[in-house]
Formats: C-alpha cells, structure tokens, sequence
C-alpha cells in the first residue's frame, strides 16, 4: 500500500542515503503497480530508461528533487515530502459494491522471513521466488544487509538473490531495523551454529521472561546457547557449539520457536530431535528449503520432526515460498461480507480446511477445485469460489488452535463474518493479549460487538454495516478486517492511519479494487 516518507537531507536537493532509497524506491514501485503501469510505461512518461527505473525501485539509484517531482508527475501522486512531519495515509472507501471475478493468493509473509533468516546458513547462493513485497521483508533485508551479505532483486521484481559472506559484520547490524520487527528473533539459530558470541538488538517493551521470548530461549538451551539482555540488546553466548542437542522439547508450540529450534540444529553436524514442534505452513516451507541445502528432515507437517544437520553448506539454491493462508482467508472474507461471488486462486487447501468446515457450518455455499501442486512443488493449492449465502451463527464458539486447527491469524475474520450470520456467535482468541479489544471498532461501522473479557467477543448478526471514519488498529489482522467490513458498509468509510496493513499485504488496496471495490488513498 503505497505512502509517503519524509526526506531531509542538507541542500534539500537530492536523496542518497540507503535506507531513504530503499523505501522510497518501494513507494514508487507500488503507485507505479496501483495504476497498472509497467516500468516501460513509466520510464517514457519521466522521460528515462526503464533499466533507470528499475534500479530506482530498488534503490540502487540516487535522485535528484527533479526526478522525483517528474516521477510524482508521471504517477499523480506525491511520493516524498521534504522536511516536516510525514505524511500519513489513508484510505477512503465507497462500500456496498458487489466484488467479482478471481484473485490469486500470494506468497506467504512469515514463510518469506524465516527464509531470509535461513539464507545465513548458506555460503553459497540462495534464490526465493515470488517473495512478498512488503515490509516486514524489506526490514529483514535492510538487516542482512548491514551484516554484509548481498541482497538484490531480480529486474523483474520477481526473485530474491542472497549471498551470505563466509564473515558476517556482526557489530555493523542495523539496529534499527532490527528493532521494527521481532522477526529478528529467528537469527539466534543460524547465528548460534557459527559463532560463539554475538548481540541482536531487541524491540522495545520485548523483555526476558514475556510469552513471546522465553519460548525461544528454552528451546535453544539445549544447544549451549544463553541469552541475556543489556540496554536494549540480546548478549549471546554458545557454548559446545560444534555438539547437537539430542533432544529438544518444546514448552510452546510456536511457529517463530520451532523455526528458530530447526535452525539451531540444521547448524549443526549431528542429529537433533525436536519435539511439540509447530507443523505450520510456514514451518513446512522452512523445512522444505533446509531439505535443498541437504539438511536431512523427517517428520515435515508432524509435531515430531528429527533433524540431521550440515556445520557447512554451500549450495545454490532456488526456492519458491508456498502461499500465504492467512491471506487466502482474507480474500475470502472479502467475498463473503460483500455477499460477492468471487474466486480466490492458488489457495493452500491444507492449512484452510478447518476455516471452511466452520464456514460450512455456518451456512456458507463455496466450491473447491481439484487440487494441484504450488511452485515448491510440495504444497497442495486449490481454487475456492464463494457464492452469496444465508449464514447463521454457529451452534459451538470459534476459536483457534495450533495447526491442524483454525489458524490463529485467521480468527478475526470470523469477527466480521459472524457480524453478518443470524444469531450470536462467541469468538474466543485467547492466545493474544488485548487484540480482541481492537475488534470493538466494529462497533462504529454497525456491528454488536460486545467484550466479555479480554479474550472473549460476543458478535450477534446480522449486521447492516455502514459507513463511518475509524483509526486504524495498531495490530495487523484487526487492521484488515476493519477495511473488509467497510466494504460491506453503504455509504463513504474512513480507514486512518493505515500504514501498519503494509506490514503483511502487498497492494492489498489495489488488488482489492481490481475485483470491484472502490477503495482511495488520500493524505494529509
């Protein structure tokens, strides 16, 4: 979803730095996208080559004030300002539109950041295709850039090139970055297998002793590694790091916990059993790539999994993340509270089935395809097609559970869903602190959302949403389903602030308005 940045720089006259290009790049890439403009159409209109604006995407390339007014010209939308305040976006939405037509499900977000952060463990050269473009990845880059290994996009946009050095520059990493996404996390496990020291910066109020960390470093005790945090950072310490742990048992069945316990003993020589694993998508994928690199893994989509490791791989490497479930529900949440006939594509059926056993159960009429095989050639995808349907409220609660159950990203769809069924329905998320609270703004649009403890909503439908002005919720999901019960609301809807939706889509307006929605960006 495309916004501005705010630029400064000493003669107001150029933009050089890295970081600034780099998102400013990624700006421009997604205005030139949400028009439907290819970078051959683009360069013409600026007057420029289309290898130049190539590089300009991806921010190999300085620029002059010029060229960026000549970009922001060209697209009709500006890109930067300079100076002051930044200016925030937001999304104005006409609702009540009927959606039509089909829609193909990305790769997965939280595949792709495990995988970069497995890309340390290879020498040689690793390729990812049809990586998501958005910005929890482009954080992950920005920090394995600054431990030196080169990172660069295809020029087609389409392919992640990555060589890690045999020397990484632990003490140059951007901290920054680094502290904008707790996905850093997942470096302790391929850092830990090749040194016997080393600091990570960790995200503010993210202490020792919270649900979100301890996880992580119970499961990596058993392979000598400590931890300890000192004024903002992670000090580690490993010790017998050439030694496997024979034995690992998970005290949380986390995904982000298994991924980085199968990092740990992918490092490794030897064999490691880990167990209470995370059978996740995401995890899959992870183990899938590590199988290329020639780490043995038994046991893929089992809580059991028993890892033979490589302390050295050089390998060249190319995958294809599997796509994104989390996404494919909510393309299908889209359908449904438009009352839209809509086909969702390329669907990962395995890590849906439960999401639509409930919609089922709650009077949704949908048709499911033959299945046939992703790109990484492992995954089982599908096309689903939801019809306009009666929903009534399911008889037992809904709640999620670790894979096989329903995803726990894919349970606040079920908020707005349950908004349109006849009857009330309790929704219980109790893995997360605080995020059903989010789902109140509901409660703006039109819905009976009622709160029973910080776990627990009550939803009671049908629901003849409307159009009203919200804050963007701090949390992703939330964010997401807000914007779907917009488009369901008659009349104009105002998402504020809406930058955090970046986070985990990828032109999630644009593509959205490609099946009929009516959706704008504005600033101010």
């Amino acid at each position: 979803m495309s916004d501005t940045t705010t630029v400064v720089t000493p003669t107001a006259t150029a933009v050089t730095t890295a970081a600034p290009l780099r998102e400013v790049g990624a700006l421009i890439r997604g205005a030139r996208k949400g028009r439907s403009m290819t970078q051959a159409q683009l360069a013409e209109r600026v007057g420029t080559s289309q290898s130049a604006i190539n590089r300009i995407e991806q921010g190999g390339q300085n620029l002059s004030l010029e060229m960026l007014t000549r970009i922001s010209d060209a697209l009709d939308q500006q890109i930067v300002s300079i100076g002051g305040a930044p200016q925030r976006a937001h999304l104005r939405v006409q609702g009540g539109r009927k959606l039509s037509g089909s829609i193909a499900v990305n790769s997965s977000k939280n595949a792709a950041v495990a995988l970069l952060c497995a890309s340390l463990l290879n020498r040689g050269v690793t390729r990812l295709h049809k990586v998501a473009r958005i910005v929890e990845v482009d954080r992950i880059i920005d920090v394995l850039r600054s431990l030196g290994a080169s990172v660069t996009w295809s020029e087609d946009g389409e392919t992640l090139e990555i060589v890690a050095p045999s020397d990484l520059r632990l003490d140059a990493i951007d901290a920054d970055a680094a502290r904008r996404t707790r996905s850093v996390l997942m470096f302790l496990g391929p850092l830990s297998g090749r040194y016997e020291s080393f600091r990570l910066p960790y995200a503010g109020g993210c202490d020792l002793g919270t649900r979100t960390v301890e996880p992580h470093l119970i499961a990596l005790r058993p392979f000598g590694v400590d931890v300890e945090a000192t004024s903002g950072w992670y000090e580690v310490g490993v010790a017998n790091q050439d030694v496997p742990a024979k034995s690992v048992v998970l005290t949380e069945r986390g995904d982000t916990v298994t991924e980085n316990a199968i990092l740990a003993a992918a490092a490794r020589d030897g064999e490691t059993v880990i167990r209470n694993a995370s059978p996740n998508y995401m995890v899959q994928d992870l183990c899938f790539f590590l199988e290329l690199l020639g780490v043995q893994v038994e046991g893929i989509g089992t809580t059991t999994l028993r890892i033979t490791g490589k302390s050295r791989i050089d390998e060249v490497v190319d995958y294809w993340p599997s796509e994104d479930p989390v996404e494919a529900m909510s393309l299908l949440t889209a359908g449904i509270v438009t009352a839209s006939t809509l086909t969702v594509t390329r669907a990962p059926i395995e890590f849906l089935e439960i999401e639509l056993a409930t919609l089922a159960e709650m009077g949704l009429r949908f048709d499911v395809s033959d299945e046939y095989a992703a790109a990484n050639g492992r995954t089982r995808l599908v096309d689903i097609t939801v019809h306009p349907s009666e929903l009534h409220a399911p008889i037992d609660k809904i709640h999620a559970m670790p894979f096989p159950g329903l995803n726990i990203d894919n349970l606040p769809f079920f908020v707005v869903i349950a908004a349109m069924a006849e009857g009330t329905t309790l929704v219980h998320d109790w893995v997360y602190e605080g995020r059903a609270i989010h789902l109140l703004d509901l409660t703006r649009l039109g819905a009976s959302v009622t709160l029973r403890d910080p776990h627990r909503l009550d939803v009671t439908g049908p629901t003849h949403f409307s159009g009203a002005e919200v804050s963007c919720p701090p949390a992703l999901r939330p964010a997401v389903v807000i914007l779907l019960a917009m488009l369901a609301a008659k009349g104009e809807s105002v998402l504020r602030n809406v930058g955090i939706i970046a986070r985990g889509y990828e032109q999630l307006q644009e593509r959205l308005n490609s099946l009929g929605a009516s959706i704008e960006t504005f600033h101010d």
